[in-house]
């Protein structure tokens, strides 16, 4: 057997108020289902918290139409560090989250009547499609984008939800050993080197960049991927300019994008592959818990791991274990007692609409 990517579960964005930032993106992005919430310590990810256990609240939103979430995650007893100046387009690490939308009009018209820092026009992307840029009033860039296709429920929203990311890389080639091969984004749409115009209202936009941009040739599988749907990573290499690491003299947590996370089946087959191709786990859960490596997320529990890519940028991996649908009277879903690789009944799935956010 081998591993089983079934889709992006959600990319980490560090904030320094969970419930204003998660405001604005349940009003953008429509991440109005709380699959947890959880206000405890971060025990296992001393290697990029200082060494030390940190108090942090965290929670995770999806929005039903498709697409995977946010975890929005606050340092509760340390005040989360800005980067020390602002990024450009080429550094290393998480640039921007990418969210699906079925109607770019649409989208672009709703995403301009919030509170933002930044919005562009609507672009024809080289990859042949539709996208724009939005900047959130924290600064975090979000890249729009046009998707007809794999979408769970017919959308009800302006957007769906995280759809990939574009990262920043100092070399792409050997990157593609993360994001091809263990990721098994494997279908390259584009791979261009040069000067690109619907960059240029980025920071640093203007600059000479190699583009390589991924989705995978086959369908995701597992219970949540008709959820999560299919994914899109884009790296970009700066050609003339030198880039710094997003996350240099700061913590895993800090202000920004921390992490992308997908969700998982059969872990041990993924770290023999991780290991085999010289990116072992860094965080493994099963070292302070059960052999199965279950950890309990507030109301959820899991195993989760990360790796980092070559230029230190963080993938987490979870392996859901046990998740409440309607935890008053008593449901919970039980992942580890069905199928790798079947989804889950839209009916089950569609079940987490009780988990809705009420008030803020």
């Amino acid at each position: 057997m081998s591993k089983i990517i079934c889709g992006i579960q959600q990319i980490g964005i560090g904030v320094n108020n969970l419930y204003d930032a998660w405001r604005w993106y349940l009003k953008a992005f429509g991440v109005d289902i709380r699959i947890f919430e959880d206000d405890t310590v971060a025990e296992l990810m001393l290697p990029y918290t200082g060494g030390q256990p940190q108090k942090r609240h965290a929670a995770l939103a999806i929005n039903l139409d498709g697409g995977g979430g946010f975890e929005i995650w606050q340092y509760s007893g340390r005040t989360p560090q800005p980067p020390a100046q602002k990024i450009q387009l080429g550094d290393l690490g998480i640039f921007a989250a990418k969210i699906k939308c079925f109607d770019i009009e649409k989208a672009h018209k709703h995403l301009s009547s919030i509170e933002h820092n930044a919005i562009s026009e609507i672009y024809n992307g080289s990859y042949g499609q539709k996208h724009f840029f939005v900047e959130d009033p924290r600064g975090n860039v979000f890249d729009v984008i046009e998707n007809k296709t794999s979408w769970f429920r017919k959308p009800t929203k302006p957007t769906g939800s995280t759809y990939g990311a574009i990262i920043g890389v100092s070399d792409i080639d050997k990157a593609l050993t993360v994001y091809k091969d263990i990721l098994e984004f494997d279908k390259v749409i584009a791979d261009e080197t040069g000067n690109f115009d619907d960059l240029t209202t980025l920071n640093g936009g203007n600059g000479k960049f190699r583009r390589v941009v991924l989705t995978h040739s086959n369908p995701r599988r597992g219970a949540f991927s008709k959820m999560l749907g299919d994914g899109q990573i884009e790296l970009i290499q700066a050609i003339d300019y030198v880039p710094k690491k997003i996350f240099e003299n700061r913590l895993w947590g800090d202000l920004g994008f921390i992490h992308l996370c997908f969700d998982i089946r059969r872990m041990a087959d993924l770290e023999k592959e991780c290991i085999e191709k010289g990116y072992p786990f860094t965080v493994n859960s099963n070292v302070k818990h059960s052999e199965s490596g279950s950890f309990d997320m507030g109301e959820a529990a899991g195993h989760f791991t990360y790796i980092e890519d070559p230029d230190g940028t963080l993938i987490e991996f979870v392996e859901t274990q046990r998740l409440p649908i309607a935890k008053k009277f008593g449901i919970y879903l039980n992942l580890d007692k069905r199928g790798d690789e079947k989804p889950l009944p839209n009916w089950i799935v569609k079940m987490l609409s009780l988990k809705k956010v009420k008030n803020l």
